[in-house]
């Protein structure tokens, strides 16, 4: 007698993916320490679905735009934030990034209306000042000897993030990026570690940790104080004054003032990292395709000429904005999206037990053949011409993420990238460092491991 329908969805459910045998696991490990893009790649090798198992523990690996579609939106309520961002909680705190349910949707609420379109539109005039004063730092370089230009990206992303978000100068606290950068390497310290070195062991990265921590918590309450000096915050429309009006009704103290601290550096740290790395590598692309460099450099004078860009010119500047749209493509700023099914589930009719860890990989799904062709390797920017683009599934591009978390600041961060890719193109040329090794970083944000050292040239 013939299997009956309810028995063979029964034993879809049941389908396991395909992946490594679980001798595998020492290898798995060391990967997820040193070699997590490799880790993924590796899992892309075996289809459009894997089963990494690490010991007693199952990570389902998807790279399929319906499986990204399901998981990330369609039922998204089943799952929570997975490998990574759970862990890395102990670091960064309950911010925007890392929090969940009541709390997330709370927070989210708070500091959406900072990021409305008419509000980034407002702000063009900042981003343009800030990229006309990162162009005449470089040009007092042209000549001389090579400029890191992940460090300078990083200055003119906290300042573009303190003026816009803050109505801050966050220059003022010199400090601030070497203490996120110790947050971070601690968020992913927790994450390889699996969060079971407990925070006050004296190791080297918790000591830099812990002193980060606290110049952070400086820093924010200078940043709360002259804010609430000047009244309080209830005018304001930045994300600081309404945080601050947010935690007013807390009546611990000590929970505001730790809500306000996860929250702003949680902002500040996802936000400034993430643009910074999508500027490294797109300079980086410009440099090694001079043919893409001149048309960059070509249509910003034609669109600019030698004025400031404004919030009207974005949509003039499509070849640059292609330019960042192919970056983000090779080198998404969201590299790994991570989730935990609250309950059993099935994806692209593989069963997913509750518990289990959840990987969904832009920067594998943005190199998948099947979606964008032989050259899916390749630096092609005409791919992102409407004229030009095939159609392609919606979640075969995903650098922002996507679902309910979406990155609230994409807009933002669209908007500095294509102003300061143009602004530097128009007037000077990069040149990555002759013999320097790149190498990319999966951090929270897929970023230039030891910076990108690069010689000025006037155009």
């Amino acid at each position: 007698m013939g299997e009956t329908p309810g028995a063979r969805r029964a034993a879809s459910a049941r389908r396991v993916p395909p992946g490594p045998p679980w001798t595998a696991t020492p290898r798995l490990l060391w990967m997820l320490v040193f070699d997590r893009l490799g880790m993924m790649t590796s899992a892309a090798r075996y289809g459009d679905a894997a089963k990494l198992t690490l010991g007693p523990r199952a990570m389902y690996f998807f790279n399929d735009p319906e499986h990204a579609k399901h998981v990330l939106t369609d039922n998204s309520g089943n799952y929570r934030k997975g490998v990574g961002l759970a862990q890395a909680r102990r670091a960064l705190g309950d911010g925007l990034l890392t929090s969940e349910g009541e709390l997330w949707r709370k927070q989210r609420k708070v500091v959406q209306p900072a990021f409305q379109h008419r509000r980034i539109a407002r702000q063009a005039g900042v981003v343009a000042e800030e990229a006309g004063a990162l162009v005449a730092r470089l040009r007092r370089r042209a000549g001389g000897g090579p400029v890191d230009i992940v460090h300078e990206m990083t200055d003119l992303t906290l300042g573009v993030l303190g003026r816009t978000l803050l109505d801050a100068d966050l220059g003022a606290h010199g400090s601030i990026g070497g203490a996120f950068q110790a947050v971070q390497d601690q968020a992913m310290f927790e994450m390889v570690t699996q969060g079971v070195v407990p925070l006050w062991t004296p190791l080297p990265k918790q000591v830099r940790f812990h002193r980060a921590r606290r110049e952070l918590d400086r820093i924010v309450g200078r940043l709360v104080a002259e804010r609430t000096a000047a009244g309080g915050g209830d005018a304001g429309d930045d994300a600081l004054s309404r945080l601050i009006v947010s935690v007013r009704e807390e009546p611990d103290p000590r929970v505001a003032r730790r809500r306000l601290r996860d929250e702003l550096v949680t902002l500040l740290l996802a936000g400034h990292e993430t643009t910074a790395s999508t500027l490294g590598w797109s300079f980086l692309l410009l440099d090694r395709h001079p043919d893409v460099f001149e048309r960059v450099r070509a249509e910003a004078v034609a669109v600019l000429g030698d004025r400031l860009p404004t919030f009207e010119d974005l949509q003039e500047l499509r070849f640059t904005t292609m330019v960042v749209q192919e970056a983000m493509r090779l080198y998404p700023p969201v590299w790994l999206l991570s989730r935990v099914a609250l309950d059993d589930d099935e994806v692209g009719g593989y069963h997913v037990p509750a518990g289990s860890d959840v990987l969904i990989s832009p920067y594998t799904m943005h190199r998948h053949r099947g979606l964008w062709g032989d050259a899916a390797e390749s630096f092609v920017p005409d791919r992102f011409d409407p004229a030009n683009s095939e159609a392609r599934p919606r979640y075969a591009y995903i650098p922002f993420g996507a679902g309910p978390r979406f990155c609230v600041g994409n807009h933002l961060g669209m908007m500095e990238a294509v102003f300061v890719l143009a602004m530097v193109a128009r007037e000077l040329r990069l040149v990555k460092l002759s013999g320097y090794r790149v190498v990319a970083e999966p951090m929270l944000s897929l970023r230039i491991r030891d910076g990108l050292p690069m010689t000025v040239h006037t155009s």
